[in-house]
């Protein structure tokens, strides 16, 4: 009776041990698998950074964006509004590899864009030189580099109206708009903020914050989600109308729209300290992260009401560029919601999914953009911004 009492706590308590070895097994961490998914993630931007340095360097062929079917790289000249990102992406891959041959040239690519510091037609003077010359300051103190900021501040305050309370967006359709603003303008404020600290001229940094309080006054609707485009009387300065140019339609909310009314109300408030800045970013980053219609990885559709949701493209771009601001907007508040939806865009993005592969020949990192899809323009493909805002999100995210 002992012996087979013995007996059958051995084969119990052997029932037992395979089982807790079976179980620990299961539960323990496939650290090669790990390592071997960071490791294909690394030589797939390692390739993406090479193809970047090995881009031709060309005056009048600005990489904006290309058709991965085809291979066909679309190249802008510098008084694109895409131009100054190109270059950007050299100065941040410079400082995240180290390696001296992004800089070299980041250096000729910004210098092409320097003629741009007189061209009065356009509002993205800030996307163009502040994305390009700015990022170059970053890297070093260069006095021409201050110069040609200022210059280029001097020409976008032409475009400043003191009835409206802003800066002009577009000259197109003038027939229809009478006083055009869209809200990507607001990131070009970046550029007088600086200039007003270069210069010790506060002229510009009044514009700037002129151009925030009208933006943000006439811009937002009442859950917080921004139209694209306000229309002003300049007799009046009061609105004519707010429309879309780029989303579904004009009530509708276009992703990247979201993306720079956060990202440009943090912006702003890092230069003025205005609690209504840090409020309204705070409140268009609920509306974005809150909002039923964005997918679970953190990549957003093109548009929040695009009506074929989810059989319809994604926007790469507006999660770099709300990840980035985030990643700001974090070091404000500690609010970790921003955090964690920040490092999640980057993960989601850290993968074959999003990283372009190695038998794609062109200058870029992500794919799965949208440009302008009310025109079919630059549909789900990679595009120079949203690489630019990647890179800057990475930064800003091993800062913290």
């Amino acid at each position: 009776m002992v012996i087979k009492n013995i007996c059958f706590f051995i084969f119990r308590f052997s029932f037992f041990l395979i089982g807790f070895i079976l179980f620990f097994c299961s539960c323990k961490p496939n650290n090669k698998s790990a390592e071997a998914g960071i490791s294909s993630v690394n030589s797939l931007l390692e390739n993406r950074y090479s193809q970047i340095l090995e881009y031709p360097i060309d005056s009048i062929g600005f990489p904006r964006s290309m058709s991965v079917k085809t291979d066909s790289i679309k190249k802008v000249p510098s008084k694109d509004w895409t131009s100054g990102f190109f270059a950007g992406n050299l100065w941040q891959l410079f400082k995240i590899t180290g390696n001296a041959a992004f800089k070299e040239r980041a250096v000729k690519w910004t210098a092409f864009i320097e003629k741009e510091k007189h061209n009065d037609i356009t509002h993205d003077m800030g996307f163009k030189v502040f994305c390009s010359f700015g990022k170059g300051l970053e890297v070093e103190e260069n006095q021409h580099y201050k110069d040609v900021i200022l210059k280029s501040a001097q020409t976008l305050s032409t475009r400043f109206n003191a009835k409206v309370g802003a800066i002009r967006s577009w000259d197109f359709n003038s027939d229809i708009w009478e006083f055009p603003v869209i809200i990507d303008n607001m990131l070009n404020l970046e550029l007088l903020f600086e200039a007003a600290i270069i210069s010790g001229d506060s002229a510009y940094h009044n514009i700037a914050v002129k151009h925030a309080n009208t933006t943000l006054k006439n811009h937002f609707r009442k859950d917080n989600s921004t139209y694209h485009v306000v229309v002003y009387d300049t007799i009046t300065g009061l609105t004519k109308d707010k429309v879309t140019h780029q989303g579904f339609n004009d009530e509708s909310s276009w992703a990247r729209g979201q993306a720079w009314a956060i990202y440009g109300y943090t912006m702003a408030y890092r230069y003025t300290k205005d609690s209504a800045y840090l409020k309204q970013a705070e409140a268009t980053a609920k509306f974005f992260l809150n909002n039923k219609n964005l997918p679970e990885d953190g990549i957003p559709y093109w548009d929040f009401n695009a009506p074929s949701i989810p059989n319809t493209s994604r926007d790469v771009s507006a999660a770099t560029v709300t990840a980035s601001g985030l990643f700001e907007l974090y070091g404000f508040t500690k609010n970790r919601i921003y955090l964690n939806y920040a490092n999640k865009v980057l993960k989601t993005l850290n993968s074959p999914t999003y990283i372009l592969n190695e038998s794609v020949k062109g200058p870029f990192i992500l794919d799965h953009c949208t440009g302008n899809w009310p025109k079919n323009d630059e549909v789900d493909e990679p595009i120079v911004y949203g690489d630019y805002y990647y890179l800057e999100a990475t930064l800003r995210q091993k800062a913290l």
